[in-house]
């Protein structure tokens, strides 16, 4: 299991220490809006926190099982074998009850760009779906 030092950079890029940034969602705040759980979901891979990312994934989503254990420890498997490197978030398409984040997260072994699908149950948000799409040489809008 991987261990982030409180006072780490935030893996989401930030520029906060993790305690300040994403660690405190990890404990069990609520996230805000989309934007800020799919920060604080790649923080979390990158972290190790594999209960996060299973607590804030919908229960539509393809990658969802009852079979926790399981998932759980596929989860903890991607995130020690991954070296994540920079989250570049590309577009935010912000709503009350559905939004859209676009990003490209680097990792040692390439480059993943999606287009990730939030949905806010009962004032939580959750990580429902996401689209794979090719480098298309995007700018970050952070």
């Amino acid at each position: 299991m991987k261990i982030l030092s409180p006072n780490a950079p935030c893996p989401c890029g930030s520029g906060n220490k993790y305690k300040r940034c994403c660690r405190p969602y990890h404990q069990g705040k609520r996230a805000p809006d989309a934007l800020t759980l799919m920060k604080s979901r790649y923080s979390a891979y990158a972290a190790g926190e594999a209960d996060y990312i299973l607590r804030t994934t919908h229960p539509h989503c393809p990658e969802y099982s009852e079979e926790r254990n399981r998932w759980k420890a596929e989860v903890e498997r991607f995130s020690r074998q991954t070296e994540f490197l920079r989250l570049d978030i590309l577009e935010y398409e912000p709503g009350e009850a559905e939004a859209f984040v676009l990003f490209r997260a680097q990792f040692r072994d390439g480059v993943l760009i999606e287009k990730s699908r939030f949905l806010c149950v009962e004032g939580e948000w959750l990580y429902h779906s996401g689209e794979f799409l090719p480098e298309e040489g995007k700018k970050s809008v952070d």
